[in-house]
């Protein structure tokens, strides 16, 4: 064999050379991020348990299988060869020069794959040595909890290793022993000493691991999910464990048989004790559980099930944090609204009329400043002193928006070092509107103008960054990065440069060239744009690098910002940062009841679960961390939220330190933590079952709910997929195909004591097909103020408060809410005059509030042009309170229409009450109302297009011009349908018809649905 040349050396070496710094860009990079994060022994942890299972996995699995088929190899005899036949030893010549190098080729494949699927366990191995008690105990065998957690899964692990590797050692030895005629077949069977005695002792720990495995299914029995009710019930406790038991005995005896037969030579017992076990299988742990079942558990169902659901029941609460729901059964809700009810100060204040996701395309338009920036994570719902007054707000980040830029300016320059970060929060009052419809915003502008004070405004690190970008320069360099856009500056912008610790340093050309393979950029190589104190800020999305630092956590599905004091000094300025709520979970909880999160989280507006789970089913949550990430820097802090939590317990023996206690967190950011949507997402999901206690009523099920569906029309309920419906007028109606998502707003529950920030949803009657109810069931808050002492968490925070309504209630469901908005004729007829002239009628969020001992809906009303420049407006406010709605143009005006008894203000039904007078006097003929209607519908239209066009220019002043004609002619609009209405039954007894929708009404209503 040629040895190789020079260049065939060269070539070798510099595939190692560049294989070498491949890893390197992949591995060395990821040490500089952790290390720069100060999360080094994160990595190193993770990465140890990693490698030190695979290290073990591997040589086990190859050490098993090379020295099964070597043993068996080794103790071949030339007799046994001899007796082989002729196939066989045609194999054998064949296989001979290569036998050494085949027997290692299969050892190490099948090291390596058992090698890398147990070190996918490490969060297991770790949690295992360090895992922490839960001071309960299982209502089965008495075992703490955490054996079922931690240990319980650890031991299946090994096992399922162990019988995996024996397995495939026996078969790897029986086929060598085969091939080289130490076990023969024919003329009949036999096998030499060696042979008989490497199968039979191999074959009897294969045996021993199987029984261990049937006696480990005993405890696996309380987590299984494989009924409707998960745990183990009556036939899974009196005949399967049983069974399992049983089937570990015979599996343990037929081991032993095996070690007779390895040194006995007969084969008769141990066949027959596997046969046995087979049989034994199939008819313990198969058919006589099922005979169990069907003859005794099902005529004896509900007396033989309660105690076991009972169990589950009881796990299920504790789980997830359940079981002390403050439950106020048979609320009897009124459902006539007295005089003045609504008319407290407090409660208009309460009701956040701005929908974030409605409204976010309004500040896009509004507040964007430049096309680079954007809104790219919506609009969220926080609260902050304004004034001295606590209010309830919605807040969106200025982000960096790369696809915002020309294709002139989309050099690698510009997207890595000049746009290098967005620019400041803008927030509005969450229930204040200014005269033309808009949000009031009490911080706005670049730079920032308003009432949140001093603070860090620049945004390196957000869901939206880019996916790198290089920062930083020395000290008195002249700046590169735009900050901001400033028409009075030199070039139209401020410049800045990056000070701080934001990522790992690109200052030396090994970093460079690590980063340039990384990213696949030869520019970030060769740029003279990185200098010896430039860093490359990466990873930016703040769940990502929360998942990276504490990869044991499931995270929300995003995050939101705050803007606060970090450290209490109120002479140094605030941070704005991304608050991020973790969890963690199991599926191992004894008796608990599994959800999978893929369900229990997604609803209208939140489409998909989030992208960092640990695991998608569970049956055990906590929400045991807040996470902070700082929008200039990145840094990362983890507060430990439920020091009672093991599974966080655990987790901090692995990385010691990584987790600060409550205490550290200041005044400011624990008035800008609240109760995660996700964990009230699961809850509300089970408390729609789990709301029922007691094991008989539960087993019944008379009184399951299900949660509301969708009726705003965002979400998912009116996506292009579902069939557009249309309301009598022919205003698009969103198809109910999605759930109601929960909404944070600050109200108040009977037997609280004041109105707190709160998260609310609200339960309908379960059952299905079409003849559901859709009444009001249930209306469940959580209590998610979390006050503003340093160090500690308000009392009151988490408390679960549950209204039950008696089964034969009245009180409209949103979905009967929503059927009385769109069959009124009179709120139709309003909404066609809004879906003229090409625009559309978006309806907002459908809130629920416990008000006067009844439940208020509240559903702002948003109109939008059609124009690419066109954004939602709020024009009018529906109400509605027992059987009476409400709609106009304020929520006081449309309050007060729900205890009106005057027709005038009223909009309960179509018509008015009789005049007493005179037809003549009642203010209009029909003919004269039916040409005052057509001219305030032509008026309306005409304002609308004068609206549209005065926003494409950015006319203000004629914009506000419009919004006040548009009002006008939709007041003249009323009138004229009450004169109508009024006239027309003073006449006769048959109401004269509103007018039939024209054609650009109806076009309108198309362009929208």
């Amino acid at each position: 064999m040629r040895k190789p040349g020079p260049a065939g050396i060269t070539i070798a070496a510099l595939l190692i050379i560049g294989a070498v710094i491949y890893a390197a860009s992949i591995v060395w990079t990821e040490i500089l991020w952790f290390r720069q994060m100060s999360a080094t022994r994160v990595i190193l942890t993770q990465w140890g348990a990693h490698i030190g299972l695979f290290v073990v996995g591997f040589i086990v699995a190859t050490a098993l299988v090379y020295f099964s088929m070597a043993f068996a190899y080794r103790h071949r005899t030339s007799s046994s060869r001899g007796e082989a036949s002729a196939a066989l030893r045609g194999y054998q010549e064949a296989l001979e020069p290569m036998r050494r190098l085949a027997f290692w080729g299969v050892a190490l494949f099948f090291g390596f794959t058992n090698g890398a699927r147990l070190a996918t366990e490490w969060q297991t191995l770790l949690q295992f040595l360090n895992r922490s008690s839960f001071g309960q105990v299982d209502p089965q065998f008495g075992l703490d909890i955490s054996f079922f957690v931690f240990v319980l899964p650890a031991v299946k692990v090994l096992v399922s290793f162990l019988m995996t590797v024996t397995g495939i050692g026996l078969v790897a030895a029986i086929i060598v022993s085969y091939l080289y005629g130490t076990i023969r077949l024919t003329p009949r069977p036999h096998a030499s000493k060696q042979a008989r005695l490497q199968t039979g002792m191999m074959a009897a720990c294969l045996s021993l691991f199987i029984g261990v495995n049937y006696w480990l299914g005993r405890y696996e029995l309380l987590t299984s999910d494989s009924g409707s009710i998960h745990g183990a019930m009556y036939s899974d406790i009196n005949a399967t464990l049983p069974a399992h038991s049983i089937l570990a005995v015979i599996s343990g005896l037929v081991a032993l048989l095996f070690v007779v037969a390895a040194f006995k030579g007969t084969w008769r017992l141990p066949v027959a004790g596997v046969a046995v076990t087979v049989v034994a299988a199939l008819v313990l742990a198969g058919a006589y559980p099922a005979l169990v079942e069907q003859f005794r558990v099902r005529p004896n169902q509900r007396s033989l099930e309660s105690p076991y659901i009972q169990r589950n029941i009881d796990a299920t609460l504790a789980a997830y944090g359940l079981q002390d729901v403050d439950y106020q059964t048979n609320y009897d809700a009124a459902t006539t609204a007295s005089a003045g009810q609504f008319d407290n100060e407090s409660l208009t204040s309460q009701v956040r009329l701005l929908d974030p996701q409605v409204i976010t395309k309004t500040v896009q338009q509004l507040q964007q400043s430049r096309l680079y920036y954007g809104f790219n994570s919506g609009m969220k719902v926080d609260r902050y002193n304004v004034g001295g007054e606590r209010r309830d707000t919605v807040i969106s980040v200025r982000e960096l928006n790369l696809s915002g830029l020309s294709a002139e300016q989309q050099t690698w320059v510009n997207q890595h070092t000049v746009y290098t970060h967005g620019y400041g929060a803008v927030a509005a009052y969450g229930n204040q509107l200014t005269s033309d419809g808009l949000p009031s915003y009490w911080e706005q502008s670049v730079p920032s103008v308003g009432e949140m004070g001093d603070y860090e405004e620049r945004v390196y690190f957000s869901p939206g960054s880019p996916d790198y970008s290089i920062v930083g320069a020395p000290e008195g360099a002249e700046p590169q990065e735009l900050d901001y856009p400033d028409d009075t500056a030199v070039g139209g912008q401020v410049s800045t440069t990056f000070v701080g610790n934001g990522g790992p340093s690109v200052g030396n050309v090994w970093n460079k060239l690590l980063y340039a393979i990384k990213f696949g950029s030869t520019d970030l190589f060769f740029s003279s744009q990185t200098n010896e104190a430039s860093q490359i800020l990466y990873d930016r999305d703040p769940l990502q690098r929360v998942a990276k630092v504490a990869p044991y956590l499931t995270l929300e599905q995003s995050a939101y910002p705050a803007v606060v004091d970090m450290d209490g000094d109120a002479s140094t300025p605030k941070r704005l940062v991304w608050v991020v709520d973790a969890y963690t979970t199991t599926n191992n909880y004894p008796y608990a009841q599994h959800e999978t999160l893929s369900n229990a989280t997604v609803d209208s507006r939140s489409t998909e679960v989030g992208q960092y789970v640990q695991a998608n089913k569970i049956n055990y949550m906590r929400n045991s961390v807040k996470a902070i990430v700082d929008a200039y820097d990145g840094s990362v802090r983890l507060f430990r939220w439920d020091d009672q939590d093991p599974i966080l317990r655990t987790w901090e023996k692995i990385y010691p330190g990584s987790v600060e206690p409550v205490s550290a967190i200041s005044g400011d950011l624990m008035s800008h933590l609240r109760y995660p949507e996700d964990m009230f997402k699961v809850q509300r999901n089970l408390l729609a079952t789990y709301h029922v206690t007691d094991a008989a009523g539960f087993y019944s099920g008379g009184d399951r709910w299900r949660l509301a569906e969708e009726t705003s029309t965002y979400g998912a309920a009116s996506s292009a997929a579902a069939s557009p419906r249309v309301d009598a007028m022919g205003n698009p109606l969103p198809a109910p195909t999605a759930l109601q998502p929960p909404y944070y707003l600050t109200m108040q529950m009977p037997g609280q004591e004041s109105a707190e920030f709160s998260l609310t949803s609200v339960f309908v009657p379960g059952g299905g097909g079409e003849g559901r109810r859709e009444a009001m069931a249930g209306f469940l808050a959580v209590d998610s103020e979390t006050g503003n002492t340093p160090g500690q968490v308000r009392e009151g925070y988490g408390k679960l408060r549950l209204l039950a309504l008696p089964s034969s209630t009245t009180v409209p469901g949103p979905g009967q809410v929503q059927n009385k908005y769109d069959s009124d004729e009179k709120i139709a007829t309003q909404l066609n005059l809004l879906n003229q002239a090409d625009s559309t009628v978006i309806r907002g969020n459908l809130l629920t509030l416990p008000v006067g001992g009844g439940l208020l809906y509240v559903q702002p009303v948003y109109v939008q042009g059609t124009g690419s420049a066109s954004y939602p407006v709020l024009r009018s406010v529906l109400t509605a309170f027992g059987d009476k709605v409400g709609f106009a143009p304020t929520l006081e005006e449309s309050l007060r229409q729900l205890v009106s008894d005057d027709g005038n203000s009223s909009v309960s039904s179509g018509t008015t009450n009789p005049s007493t007078g005179d037809t003549s006097q009642s203010g209009a003929t029909s003919s004269d109302a039916n040409a005052q209607l057509a001219q305030a519908v032509s008026d309306a239209a005409q304002a609308l297009r004068d609206a549209d066009a005065a926003m494409s220019k950015s006319d203000w002043t004629a914009y506000g011009e419009a919004q006040t004609r548009l009002r006008d002619a939709l007041a003249r609009a009323e009138a004229a349908q009450t004169a109508l209405g009024t006239s027309s039954s003073a006449a006769s007894s048959s109401p004269t018809p509103s007018p039939s929708p024209t054609t650009s009404a109806q076009s309108g209503t198309q362009s929208g649905s």
